[in-house]
């Protein structure tokens, strides 16, 4: 992403955890959950922790995305996405 000049911050540290990636674009701004194997909702942790509140100042649009990928099938196995 980085190279097709978005700006990308992985392990995005917030006073409550790490988002896994952050997306940057001009307009908007995503934040990646990535799961492994796991029946835990990735969209879930986002919203506990709240870790969208630390752009909320940015005035973008926000979009908080889980991703869960199968270590059998070596590929995303679900995803969602909804916007802050």
């Amino acid at each position: 992403m980085f190279s097709l000049g978005y700006n990308t911050v992985a392990e995005d540290v917030t006073n409550v955890g790490r988002i896994d990636l952050t997306l940057i674009t001009e307009t908007s701004i995503f934040i990646f959950e990535f799961k492994v194997d796991s029946k835990e909702d990735a969209i879930k942790q986002i919203k506990e922790r709240k870790y969208y509140q630390k752009y909320l100042a940015e005035n973008k649009d926000i979009y908080m995305v889980g991703i869960n990928f199968s270590s059998v099938e070596k590929n995303i196995s679900d995803y969602q996405w909804e916007r802050v």
